[in-house]
C-alpha cells in the first residue's frame, strides 16, 4: 500500500519501515493539516479479534503518555479491515539505522541516548506501562549523529508487545520481543517488569558502544543457556574508548538477577552519568557502600558480612592501691526448702473429696435425664439423691473423725 487514504482523513504517502507486526507510513492528517506516521497492523494480526481488542486498549493507554521522550499516539481506528494507529511523525533515524550507518557510537553520545530513553521509560513505568520490546529499532533519534545539532530520543511502539503477549498469537511458553533484548525472566516466560526494560536498554547501550550484542544465539533456547551460564565481556573489551566505570555501569544493567540490576530506569540514568564521569557504580549507591568502596573486592564483601564489634566505653586507668583488700567470700545461695510429700491422710482426703465430686456430678446428670423423661420423677430423684449424698457425707465425716483421733 503506497497510496490511498484511511477513514477519509489520513492520506498515505510513502512507507517509512516495516516489520513482522506492522508497516509504517508517512501520511497527512487532512483535518489538522499536519504530517503524521500511520502504523497499519499486519493482516495476520488484524484477523485476530482478541489481539485487536487488546491492541486498541493498549493504544488508548499509551495515548495518555505525553512526554518529550515518547512518540505521541494521536488516534486509532479501522478502515476496510485495516487496523491502524496514528502517531507523531519523527524526522530522524532509528537506533538500528544509526548502527547500520555509523557502527559503534561515541561513549558520550551513547550515554545521552540512554539517559533520554530512561526518562521516557521511567515516566511510563510510573504510570503502570511497561514497554516490553526496547530495541534499537524502537528508539527514534533526532539530531546528534542522526543529523547534527541538539539530540532528542523518543521511544516508540509501546503497546504492541503487551497486546501480543496476552493473546493466542503467541503460543504457550513463548515470549514476545526480539530475543536478544529479552531479560532472562522474560525468556523463562515470567511477567515483564520495569527491570526487564532496564535489561533491554542495557543490551541496546552495549550494542551502541561495541557494535555487537552481549549474547549471541541462533535460537531462544541457546540464548537462554548463554544468559544462564555466561557473563558478557565488558564493553571496554571491544572498544577501548569506553572507560572501565562506564563499562561497569552497562554491565550492571545486564545482570541476570533483577535484584542486582539498577532498581529502575531513573537509577540506570544516574549510573550512566556517574560512569561517564569515572565514578564506580558497580555497587549500590548507598551511604554504607560509599564508606566501604575504598576496600578491596573480596575484603569489602567479607567486612560487610561481619557483625560490628561490641563497643566498650573508654575509661582512664587509675593507679592500683598498695594493698588490695580481700573481699569476704560470698555466702552460699540459700537452699530452697524441699517440698514435703503429702501424708497418707492428705492423699486420702483428696481422694475422698474427688469421690464426692463424682457423686454430685452423677446425681446431677441423673436428675436431668429423669426430669427430661418423666415430669413426675422430680420428687423421687430428690429423695434418692438426697439420701444417697447424705449417707456419703456422714460416712466421710466418720472417716475423718477416726483418722484424727
Amino acid at each position: 500500500m503506497e497510496a490511498g487514504s484511511l477513514s477519509g482523513r489520513y492520506e498515505i504517502r510513502d512507507r517509512l519501515g516495516s516489520g513482522g507486526m506492522s508497516n509504517v507510513y508517512r501520511a497527512t492528517d487532512s483535518i489538522l493539516e499536519r504530517t503524521v506516521a500511520v502504523k497499519i497492523l499486519a493482516e495476520h494480526l488484524s484477523d485476530d479479534e482478541r489481539f485487536v481488542a487488546r491492541f486498541r486498549r493498549e493504544a488508548l493507554a499509551v495515548a495518555k503518555l505525553i512526554h518529550p521522550n515518547i512518540v505521541q499516539v494521536y488516534d486509532t481506528g479501522v478502515d476496510d479491515g485495516r487496523h491502524y494507529i496514528v502517531m507523531e511523525y519523527v524526522e530522524g533515524r532509528s537506533g538500528a539505522q544509526l548502527l547500520q550507518r555509523h557502527g559503534p557510537l561515541e561513549p558520550d553520545t551513547t550515554v545521552e541516548i540512554g539517559v533520554q530513553a530512561c526518562a521516557g521509560l521511567d515516566y511510563a513505568h510510573q504510570r503502570g506501562i511497561i514497554h516490553r520490546d526496547v530495541k534499537p529499532g524502537n528508539l527514534m533519534i533526532v539530531g546528534g549523529p542522526a543529523g547534527g545539532g541538539e539530540m532528542t530520543v523518543k521511544l516508540t511502539d509501546f503497546g504492541i508487545a503487551r497486546a501480543a503477549e496476552q493473546t493466542r498469537i503467541t503460543q504457550v511458553g513463548s515470549v514476545v520481543g526480539t530475543a536478544a533484548y529479552l531479560a532472562p525472566e522474560q525468556v523463562r516466560g515470567e511477567e515483564a517488569t520495569p527491570a526487564s526494560d532496564v535489561y533491554a536498554l542495557g543490551v541496546v547501550l552495549y550494542q551502541f558502544l561495541t557494535g555487537r550484542l552481549p549474547y549471541e544465539g541462533s535460537s531462544l533456547a541457546e540464548l537462554a543457556v548463554r544468559q544462564q551460564n555466561e557473563r558478557p565481556l565488558p564493553p571496554r573489551t571491544y572498544n577501548d574508548q569506553v572507560s572501565e566505570t562506564l563499562s561497569a555501569a552497562v554491565a550492571r544493567a545486564l545482570e541476570g538477577d533483577p535484584e542486582r540490576r539498577f532498581a529502575d530506569a531513573d537509577e540506570l540514568a544516574d549510573g550512566l552519568r556517574r560512569g561517564l564521569r569515572g565514578e564506580d557504580v558497580t555497587l549500590p549507591l548507598g551511604a554504607e557502600d560509599a564508606a566501604t568502596r575504598q576496600l578491596g573486592g573480596d575484603e569489602t564483601a567479607t567486612r560487610r558480612l561481619e557483625p560490628p564489634a561490641e563497643r566498650t566505653e573508654y575509661r582512664p586507668a587509675r593507679p592500683a592501691p598498695a594493698r588490695r583488700r580481700a573481699e569476704p567470700p560470698s555466702p552460699p545461695p540459700a537452699r530452697v526448702p524441699e517440698r514435703r510429700r503429702p501424708s497418707s491422710f492428705g492423699r486420702f482426703m483428696r481422694g475422698a473429696f474427688g469421690l464426692i465430686a463424682l457423686v454430685l456430678i452423677a446425681a446431677a446428670v441423673a436428675a436431668v435425664v429423669i426430669f427430661a423423661t418423666d415430669d413426675s420423677a422430680g420428687d423421687r430423684i430428690r429423695d434418692v439423691t438426697g439420701d444417697t449424698i447424705q449417707q456419703v457425707v456422714d460416712e466421710m465425716r466418720q472417716l475423718v473423725r477416726d483418722n484424727t483421733q
